[in-house]
């Protein structure tokens, strides 16, 4: 079996513990997990791309594993960009696209879908209220994308809910100091 590669792009506003466990069993699977920040054209993001990719690289560094890589040149927000330049940069005979089942059903509309479903499985990360619906299924088997669903259990939160509440307890601990320190997020508000 050859190298098989995770490529995991987020927007990482910020990044949270459910981020930190993601990379963390993607490591136990995959030969490489790539991780990278991106602008989602559907989002409006509340730090800029150089914050988020900064937190992503120090949680992704106090993680050190050699399995977990930090790779912004691969950042682009069309998903079939960063596909192309993750595979000019690695060798691999495998590449899976991480996604959250939040997204699901985003993907028919992406940007070159029908290159994308050519070059990549889809890894879906079951995300808590997101189950993927039968309709969801139907349509996956109808364009014949390749993926499967994971059975990794991730905390549920999320970057948004992080936002709302200012809770330190849904950030990696080695972001709480940069967060705070950075007055970002408003970190005024946040709450231990």
């Amino acid at each position: 079996m050859g190298k098989s590669i995770a490529l995991f792009g987020t927007s990482a506003d910020p990044p949270t513990i459910g981020h930190k466990k993601i990379l963390e069993e993607l490591s136990k699977i995959y030969t490489f997990t790539i991780g990278y920040v991106s602008n989602n054209p559907n989002k409006k993001h509340k730090e800029d791309i150089s914050i988020r990719s900064y937190l992503l690289k120090t949680l992704i560094e106090d993680l050190d594993n050699p399995k977990i890589l930090f790779n912004q040149s691969v950042s682009s927000q069309w998903s079939i960009e960063s596909i192309k330049k993750c595979k000019k940069i690695y060798e691999f005979n495998n590449l899976d696209f991480v996604i959250g089942s939040d997204l699901m059903n985003d993907i028919f509309y992406w940007k070159n879908f029908n290159e994308i479903i050519e070059a990549v499985s889809f890894f879906i990360i079951l995300r808590e209220g997101y189950p993927v619906e039968s309709n969801t299924l139907k349509m996956l088997e109808t364009y014949k994308v390749k993926f499967k669903i994971s059975n990794i259990k991730i905390p549920d939160s999320s970057s948004s809910n992080f936002r709302l509440n200012f809770n330190s307890s849904n950030l990696p601990t080695s972001l709480i100091d940069i967060v705070k320190k950075n007055n970002l997020y408003s970190s005024t508000k946040l709450v231990e």
